[in-house]
């Protein structure tokens, strides 16, 4: 009996393994939270025209929404552990859903913060990429990067879909039109994830894809409650803050958090529209990025299984870096050829660092890979919550972000260089 052929009590033979739905299924929830990371960088501009805010005032409610986004992950991926997979995502996506609606109704830079910062943020902390890595590391022994890859590729394939569509819902239809699809997209995802998404392998007698299946059923683990999931997550941290090796990672993502999510994914709409390049057109050019991070992305996971991780991770900075230090000089109202070659690089560099990253979690931290890459994933968020409001100020100190992109180019330097310096001897980190 081999991992991809299980035989049925009824003698069928199933030839795909279980751990591909689920990944399916986990692809498409993570699509479907991905509305929000498209939505604040499109509709900044339609709130400042009807409510007069700065562009600092809106830049802390999407700094509120990328700290929690990154510090719920840890603690998500230990409530995985504890309540399982599928409730974590539900509840997830739930409030992921009501908060998109509610932000509708806002009439204050605070409400903003409960909105978009607090409700989303909590809800796409729990369905970040330390999800992925709960799902790669659950249901698949081999064919991880290439899993991972695709997994993370989900959020550039959910800005693909959503930012044109909320784009031109907030031009034809208003912004509060774009908050409700954005809503109706979380939502829509929840009854599959319900039905079809396991939370292990031994739910089915199935071992993990590329190992023999248990010759008998594991049992689940061992239930608790929250404060014994908030216990894990700590004491994860507590223990991998003792390595060299978690520094080092924990570094160079927030660094890749402050260069993507904190500063593209937030300001390059807007300053294109500073250089007089209509919003639509701008928001068009973000969904390329998102075309292109998918091949990046998948081609990256296929790459993790094959060459030394830190090496990708030091290469993928550097090019980062090199493409920020030119992007001044390439905006203008019209699409010219080098902004599209920018676009390009830039998208399949977006999130390439995601499958190394989460190799190098596994391969020095064991069994406490995605609970250790939760929190290196929270760094990564704490990066772009800090790139995001700093922008904001310099964009309304200086009339431009110039400053901002020579800034990022310097850190992701930094980041290559602690990269190419990462240790990969396994850690003494505890199995929970």
């Amino acid at each position: 009996m081999t991992a991809e052929s299980v035989e049925e009590p009824t003698g069928i033979r199933r030839r795909l393994h279980p751990a591909w739905i689920v990944a399916l299924i986990a692809l498409i929830a993570l699509i479907g939270a991905a509305g929000f990371r498209a939505a604040p960088g499109v509709l900044m501009v339609p709130l400042q025209e009807e409510f007069g805010w700065t562009t600092a005032e809106l830049s802390l409610a999407v700094t509120v929404n990328l700290l929690l986004f990154g510090l719920t992950a840890p603690f998500a991926a230990a409530l995985m552990q504890r309540f399982g997979i599928r409730a974590v995502t539900v509840t997830a996506l739930l409030v992921i859903g009501a908060g998109a609606a509610l932000s509708v109704l806002v009439a204050s830079p605070a409400q903003l913060i409960l909105t978009w910062g607090v409700l989303i943020g909590l809800g796409t902390g729990s369905m970040a990429l330390v999800f992925a890595a709960t799902i790669t590391d659950t249901w698949f022994a081999t064919r991880r990067g290439l899993v991972s890859g695709v997994l993370t590729a989900g959020s550039a394939t959910g800005q693909l879909i959503f930012l044109p569509i909320i784009a031109a819902a907030a031009d034809d239809l208003g912004w509060r039109t774009a908050s409700l699809i954005i809503a109706g997209g979380a939502l829509a995802v929840v009854p599959l994830v319900w039905i079809f998404l396991r939370n292990r392998p031994s739910d089915l007698g199935v071992g993990r894809f590329g190992e023999e299946p248990p010759v008998t059923a594991s049992a689940p683990p061992a239930r608790g409650n929250a404060w014994g999931a908030a216990v894990l997550a700590l004491t994860t941290l507590r223990d991998a803050a003792r390595t060299r090796t978690f520094w080092a990672l924990a570094i160079g993502f927030a660094i890749c958090g402050a260069t993507t999510n904190g500063l593209i994914g937030t300001h390059f709409i807007p300053s294109a529209h500073d250089h007089g390049m209509p919003t639509t057109t701008a928001a068009g050019l973000l969904a390329v990025v998102g075309v292109f991070d998918i091949a990046g992305t998948v081609l990256s996971g296929w790459l993790t299984d094959r060459v030394n991780p830190r090496i990708l991770l030091a290469a993928y900075y550097a090019l980062r870096g090199v493409s920020l230090l030119f992007l001044p000089t390439l905006l203008s109202a019209e699409v010219r050829p080098s902004i599209v070659v920018f676009i390009v690089i830039y998208g399949l560099d977006w999130v390439a660092t995601v499958p190394p990253t989460i190799a190098l979690c596994r391969e020095v931290f064991g069994t406490r890979g995605p609970l250790v890459f939760g929190w290196v994933f929270a760094a990564h968020q704490v990066g772009a919550g800090i790139a995001s409001v700093l922008a904001g100020l310099v964009r309304d100190h200086t009339g431009q972000y110039t400053i901002a992109w020579f800034a990022a180019a310097g850190l992701c330097a930094v980041a290559a260089v602690v990269s190419a310096s990462i240790h990969r001897h396994p850690a003494t980190v505890a199995a929970p």
